[in-house]
């Protein structure tokens, strides 16, 4: 039987940013969210803890400090598959309103290209991005597919799932960004990155993929907002998608580590907290779970709780969570970084053979 390694992590795209740019989610919220009442944008008014973070530097201090942990833990999260050497990775991460669009917005997508040409430091209007490595627009990173994902996507019909997969984008090029910053992270350092990779979309918008468009701001129809879309895969549907997917690597011929890719509440999907600070509580309640690895406690959560947290994104880890209780294994938590002005708390794990 192959052995299968579990890791999750963060795709945060403010940990491209140099922290000197101060570019965080809080001053652009601050800046642009007119939604955002005005006595909400007093410091005063914010949780103490809140207020610290901010400091007299708007955030500086803070993100320099957010940024060595994590990139630490990235160095260790990439030792550890390194030490495992696999065959392919496969990444759960969440298509942004990147390849899900209007025309079609599966719950689930195998991506079983061929190979991924990337190009993640131009910005949306085709500029150069501002970046720590201070890399070109122009510069394409290269990843490989593998062939078990046709026989992945094979496997998941075969067991009752009515699975989407595809051989080419449908209006992204590449990989969104969920996928390359993943890739980006896990290779911080710039050693490489010669594993052959699978990356599996997750609608976890839901009810906001259209009228967000993967981003803070709601469209709106003559002064009102767009309706709410259909909603996206429960938490335990995830799990059981996640457990299905070991089942059948666990019967495969290849060596496989299993990522889940996001961050957890965002700021700009929790409007109970004016768009200005992720819920931290809820984030809490679900760490705990994760790391006494009460799996069982995420499969219980509803839709309305998840985008009531502004969670929407770790349903890619649920689909982990449920890979990892098919295979009865505990989680190591590598980083476990709480903020209130960084957009949404991050979590690194390693979940070993």
């Amino acid at each position: 039987m192959a052995e299968i390694l579990g890791v999750g992590l963060t795709h945060s795209p403010s940990l491209i940013a140099p922290d000197e740019l101060k570019n965080y989610s809080l001053t652009r919220a601050l800046r642009s969210n007119d939604r955002i009442p005005t006595e909400r944008k007093d410091s005063g008014s914010w949780p103490e803890a809140m207020r610290a973070e901010w400091g007299d530097d708007e955030g500086y201090t803070a993100a320099k400090y957010q940024r060595e942990k994590l990139v630490n833990g990235f160095r260790k999260l990439r030792a550890e598959l390194d030490a495992f050497n696999p065959d392919v990775v496969l990444v759960w991460g969440d298509d942004q309103y990147e390849n899900f669009k209007e025309d079609i917005i599966p719950a689930f997508c195998v991506m079983a290209y061929d190979e991924f040409e990337c190009q993640p430091m131009v910005g949306g209007d085709g500029s150069q991005r501002p970046n720590v490595w201070d890399e070109p627009a122009d510069k394409t990173f290269t990843y490989k597919g593998h062939e078990s994902a046709r026989y992945l996507a094979g496997a998941l019909l075969d067991d009752g799932f009515d699975i989407a997969y595809s051989y080419k984008p449908l209006h992204q090029p590449g990989l969104g960004h969920a996928f390359v910053n993943t890739l980006l992270y896990l290779d911080y350092d710039r050693k490489g990155f010669d594993y052959p990779v699978i990356p599996f979309s997750v609608n976890c918008y839901g009810s906001n993929i259209i009228r967000n468009q993967g981003g803070p701001n709601t469209r709106q129809i003559n002064g009102s907002d767009m309706a709410l879309d259909p909603p996206g895969p429960s938490p335990k549907r995830c799990m059981e998608l996640g457990a299905a997917t070991a089942r059948a690597l666990k019967a495969s011929p290849w060596k496989v580590a299993l990522i889940a890719s996001s961050s957890w509440s965002h700021a700009f999907l929790t409007p109970k907290n004016w768009w200005l600070y992720p819920d931290v509580e809820s984030d809490l309640a679900r760490f705990e779970e994760l790391k006494a690895g009460n799996y069982e406690a995420w499969r219980g959560i509803s839709n309305s709780q998840i985008e009531d947290a502004g969670q929407q994104e770790m349903l890619n880890w649920m689909c982990l969570a449920g890979a990892m209780q098919e295979l009865d294994r505990k989680p190591e938590i590598v980083e476990f970084m709480q903020t209130y002005i960084f957009n949404s708390s991050k979590c690194l794990a390693l979940m070993k053979p």
